[in-house]
């Protein structure tokens, strides 16, 4: 196809002055998928730190010509975010995407962690589809293992001790190769890509949803790779995706020499192992599953100190929200009893969360037809499970409470080990079929 030329208004970082640019923009090719794909592997950012991440999505929207491009508060509400790391680890990243970048105009709008972006075209009277898109990565150390493609091909991560574990590179050349294929298209009413951060921590998805650009959406799609689906197969609806929060927990007693004088402190640490063992005791829902898990457990005290602090990250999901708040509420009744126990104080903080939504018939089925009637697909699931969490349930609860629907697409892929494992890749001819099944969705949507 033929390079169109649009004229594009997109509005000025922090204003609502527009500015004019021309832009030549055609359907992106397979290659240049896949170059897209290689060069978000090589620089992954973390939850709330994808600086250069953003920036770099920022010039492909310029490149591809839409009409507005939201970052930074503009795209998110900063208040509702979760699991946001400390200043001085924000620092180093942004530090790092500074030398990474020339764009400052961008980052100086992501500046104190809010990162991500929303890109919206707009062509006239007609519905308001959204796509949501994960950006961030995970800290796992990438394999250098010779048989790893990224590492034998030469785009395995830069930045020690962080890698795209779980695929959300490839999700993003998604949102950019589905934005480009339907801008060739043409079509009435508004489609949105969301292109959003922190969700492997379950902290992105509140604070986008809280945002200005969800309240007008119709009809929302979400996409995840591989799931344990082979390259080709589309899974028109995952669902079952457990509700989940994360805490993070703080236990204060008071310090004592631990041979001299035990009897004077306030031993946080035992505290801390009376509540882990408490917790995993906390009966199961009888009306659907229900998980607990501790981990990140630490106590930086010697041998013969009575521990004044300790700390652990605690989460508990469920099949339905309420079974989540179950869990929620029995872990913090037995933090604050074992607390109370030991003469301790505990102070519990919210760091993530995600509530259960399932996709929507119509938009299932929707999604199923196209997968059914492309070439590129060998094979349609219909349902599928996640079986793990996902806070694009929290986008997905907001469109729906507005009226809208919504689907959860999975784009299989074949690799060679499970998501989360420092060997974790794709098969990069899933990226093309995504971009296809999706597009075609959002323009069916936009009917």
């Amino acid at each position: 196809m033929g390079s169109l030329q649009y004229l594009i208004v997109v509005f000025k970082y922090g204003s609502r002055q527009p500015w004019v640019m021309v832009s030549d923009s055609s359907a992106p090719d397979e290659r240049h998928l896949i170059e897209l794909r290689r060069e978000f592997h090589r620089y992954p950012e973390p939850a709330w730190r994808e600086f250069r991440t953003t920036a770099r999505i920022v010039e492909e929207l310029e490149r591809i010509g839409v009409d507005e491009i939201h970052v930074g508060p503009d795209a998110i509400e900063p208040t509702a975010r979760l699991g946001v790391p400390d200043e001085d680890e924000r620092s180093q990243w942004f530090d790092r995407a500074q030398s990474r970048t020339d764009r400052s105009d961008v980052l100086e709008a992501l500046e104190g962690g809010n990162t991500g972006a929303v890109a919206v075209v707009n062509r006239g009277e007609g519905p308001t589809v959204g796509l949501r898109v994960d950006i961030d990565a995970l800290p796992i150390e990438e394999s250098t293992d010779g048989s790893h493609p990224p590492a034998r091909e030469g785009f395995r991560s830069e930045i020690d001790g962080t890698m795209h574990a779980c695929g959300h590179d490839a999700h993003i050349t998604f949102g950019l190769g589905t934005l480009e294929t339907v801008l060739e298209s043409d079509f009435s009413g508004t489609f949105k890509v969301f292109f959003q951060p922190a969700e492997e921590v379950l902290g992105g998805g509140k604070p986008m949803a809280a945002g200005p650009h969800v309240e007008d959406v119709d009809a929302l799609l979400g996409v995840h790779i591989g799931l344990g689906h082979p390259t080709g197969e589309v899974v028109a609806g995952v669902d079952e995706a457990l509700a989940f929060s994360k805490l993070h927990v703080e236990f204060e007693g008071e310090s004592a020499h631990a041979g001299l004088a035990p009897n004077q402190g306030r031993n946080a640490v035992q505290a801390l192992v009376a509540a882990a063992g408490n917790m995993y005791a906390i009966p199961r829902h009888g009306e659907g599953n229900t998980r607990v898990n501790l981990g990140n457990l630490r106590s930086d005290n010697a041998s013969n100190v009575v521990a004044d602090r300790a700390s652990a990250d605690a989460e508990v999901r469920g099949e339905t929200t309420a079974q989540m708040e179950y869990m929620r509420e029995s872990a913090v009744r037995v933090l604050n009893s074992a607390a109370e126990m030991h003469d301790c104080t505990v102070e519990t903080s919210l760091v993530g969360q995600a509530p259960r939504e399932d996709g929507d018939e119509d938009v299932v089925d929707l999604v199923a037809a196209i997968a059914d009637g492309s070439e590129a697909v060998s094979s349609t699931v219909r349902r599928g499970s996640l079986g793990a969490s996902e806070d694009f349930t929290h986008l997905l609860q907001a469109v729906k409470a507005g009226g809208g629907t919504g689907a959860f697409v999975g784009i299989g892929t074949d690799h060679p080990t499970g998501h989360h494992t420092s060997t974790f890749d794709v098969d990069e001819e899933s990226l093309s079929i995504g971009v296809d099944v999706l597009s075609r969705a959002v323009l069916e949507l936009l009917e």
